[in-house]
């Protein structure tokens, strides 16, 4: 009973001390927003020397959207910033944090973090943010219904961040946008729309600091329904290097779902063709009626297996849910300076876009234009994802328009080993990459940490996908490994503290 008190002493301690050093900012350039935030919580990122903050960006009266910045473990200076945001809709880019490439893992007492020698702040400094509003620990009102409504709430964020004094330095920076999943329509439209505002900027119609995003990287994305849906068919008789998924008689089902007179084929057309008139939410937002043919593909398709990894069933223990108890304890939030429960995947934001038939639009003319525009695009999937499986993926870049098609549909894909392993398959096409990662679920940095660290190191190198002998990590990378390593070992303060409340 006495340890308990004097551990429930110190936390409380430790809470009031980060509380007394919550930080705002309020914009001179828009009215009423601003910034509210903890710096060097000593949470999850325990690196030493290795500078982070979590908090808020006030958009509008009770508008509040959750972020959480790590600084660079090297060359933090120098380093690109890399905006990361999950999909769902409606899910938290702490699942992108904690389960995949952050800085930390949470273990299984759900109370202590390990810390992760993948994680993509070794050479990149990285915001997770959790978009739209009600999503993860963003909270207030919440007037997002479509990817396209989406877009300008993250770059007013982004605006406010730039501006303050905490993140002015990473306006001149490499901006690199990753994401995955449902970030297969994010990821499109926010660079796009970031390309119309810095136009804007430039031409003198409005103010405001240019985001010029040289790398866009999607995995496991969403971006052409029509394509993707058709790809259950596909996937489910013959998954590559696993074999076929289902039945012939559930087979014959699926198919015959998706090629019937009114079946998802003809509604997903019927959407395309729509376009944006108005009628377009009514006919696109009825593919998503739970009775309807392209839902009942997915139903048959994944039944019997965990639809992020084939390897798994319905009752998969991986990536681990233990980092959603970290969060949730009252402790870290303080620590962290968040305001309301967690929530990892959203049911308000994820209806209100569904409702729209967003989610059923395509994509793939917007990513057409950022491949045509020279950038650096990474489009990568882990083959062990049924849900947004790599070949839909892949069926759906070789039917992208661009300068590059010909050659794309023409070349090979060609093994990328990795420490002498075969570790994934690629196809480079100038600025433009595809990417298969053996062994990988919807999450690839989560199942394959070092091929995807690799991969993204590649990226901010500005290299195109190649073999590589010894991996980065491997070689020496972060030079700040010895404290690591002894970290890795042990827990922080804050951690043993959650670990005896």
């Amino acid at each position: 009973m006495a340890l308990t008190s004097f551990w429930l002493t110190l936390a409380l301690w430790l809470v009031s001390s980060h509380a007394a050093g919550t930080h705002t900012f309020l914009s001179k350039i828009q009215q009423g927003v601003g910034l509210t935030y903890v710096s060097d919580s000593g949470v999850c990122e325990t690196t030493p020397g290795v500078h982070q903050v979590s908090g808020y960006v006030e958009l509008e009266t009770n508008m509040n959207m959750w972020f959480w910045f790590f600084e660079a473990r090297n060359n933090a200076g120098t380093a690109p910033f890399t905006l990361w945001f999950n999909g769902g809709p409606g899910c938290s880019s702490m699942i992108g944090l904690f389960q995949e490439n952050g800085p930390c893992h949470v273990n299984p007492d759900n109370a202590t973090t390990v810390i992760n020698p993948y994680s993509w702040n070794n050479i990149s400094n990285i915001i997770y943010i959790d978009q739209p509003i009600g999503t993860g620990f963003s909270y207030g009102d919440d007037t997002v219904n479509s990817t396209w409504t989406a877009a300008p709430q993250v770059w007013k964020a982004i605006q406010i961040l730039f501006e303050s004094g905490e993140f002015s330095q990473y306006q001149s920076r490499e901006i690199i946008l990753a994401t995955e999943s449902y970030g297969g329509h994010y990821g499109p439209e926010f660079v796009t729309y970031f390309d119309q505002q810095n136009a804007l900027i430039q031409n003198g119609t409005i103010k405001g600091v240019p985001v010029v995003v040289s790398a866009l990287m999607i995995n496991n994305g969403w971006i052409d329904p029509l394509i993707q849906y058709k790809s259950y068919i596909d996937f489910a008789t013959y998954a590559p290097g696993y074999g076929q998924l289902q039945p012939n008689a559930t087979l014959q089902q699926i198919s015959n779902y998706y090629y019937q007179s009114g079946g998802c084929k003809d509604q997903q057309q019927a959407c395309y063709d729509a376009a944006d008139n108005s009628s377009s939410s009514n006919i696109c937002g009825n593919i998503d009626n739970p009775e309807g043919s392209c839902q009942r593909i997915f139903s048959l398709v994944v039944q019997g297996y965990d639809p992020y990894d084939l390897r798994q069933n319905e009752s998969a223990l991986f990536p681990s849910e233990y980092y959603s108890a970290y969060l949730q304890n009252t402790t870290t939030q303080k620590l962290i300076g968040a305001n309301t429960t967690y929530n990892e995947c959203a049911n308000g934001p994820y209806y209100k876009i569904l409702v729209t038939g967003d989610d059923a639009r395509t994509l793939l003319p917007e990513l057409a234009n950022l491949v045509n525009s020279k950038r650096k695009v990474l489009i990568w999937a882990g083959d062990t994802d049924i849900i947004v499986n790599w070949i839909g993926v892949q069926q759906a870049v070789l039917s992208m328009n661009w300068y590059g098609q010909a050659r794309l549909q023409n070349t090979p894909l060609v093994n990328m080993t990795i420490n002498g392993k075969v570790a994934a398959q690629y196809v480079n096409v100038d600025n433009f990459t595809f990417a298969r990662v053996y062994e990988a679920g919807h999450e690839v940095p989560a199942f394959q940490p070092a091929a995807a660290f690799e991969i993204f190191r590649q990226v901010v190198a500005g290299e195109q996908l190649h073999s590589v002998g010894v991996a980065a990590v491997s070689s020496g990378t972060p030079p700040k490994l010895w404290a690591q390593v002894l970290l890795y070992q042990s827990v922080s303060v804050v951690s043993l503290i959650l670990m005896f409340l």
